[in-house]
């Protein structure tokens, strides 16, 4: 049992590591292309266009560090990216979130979970 728990501790942890991994791509992503929608739409200055620059530049190195396939990673990240989307929309906009888009984030973080964590095998 306790080689079991150890096994079962290991895959716990890798999992976590991938979603905590992309979820700093997500906001790297997100504040990358925030600052430019600021500077656009809400006529903030032009200055923030070098953090949003190096922001992007942070995502795509982010993305280079998951241990699969990049095709399986864009397709995973895209579900993380959708709840973190909706987490900044509540947060940072201030926009109340309906039952729909927690139902839209959980469905996205599920389909996230199927692609990178289900048997490769298979």
């Amino acid at each position: 049992m306790g080689c079991y728990a150890f096994i079962l501790a290991r895959s716990i942890m890798f999992e976590l590591k991938i979603i905590a991994l992309f979820t700093i791509t997500a906001l790297a992503e997100i504040v990358g292309c925030y600052l430019p929608y600021l500077w656009l739409k809400q006529d903030k200055s032009i200055l923030l266009l070098i953090p949003a620059a190096l922001s992007l530049a942070l995502f795509a190195w982010l993305l280079s560090l998951h241990p699969t396939a990049a095709g399986r990673v864009y397709a995973a990240y895209g579900g993380v990216y959708i709840c973190v989307a909706l987490l900044w929309l509540w947060v940072v906009d201030g926009v109340k979130l309906t039952m729909w888009d927690i139902i839209g984030g959980l469905v996205a973080l599920l389909g996230m979970a199927i692609i990178m964590f289900a048997p490769k095998n298979a």
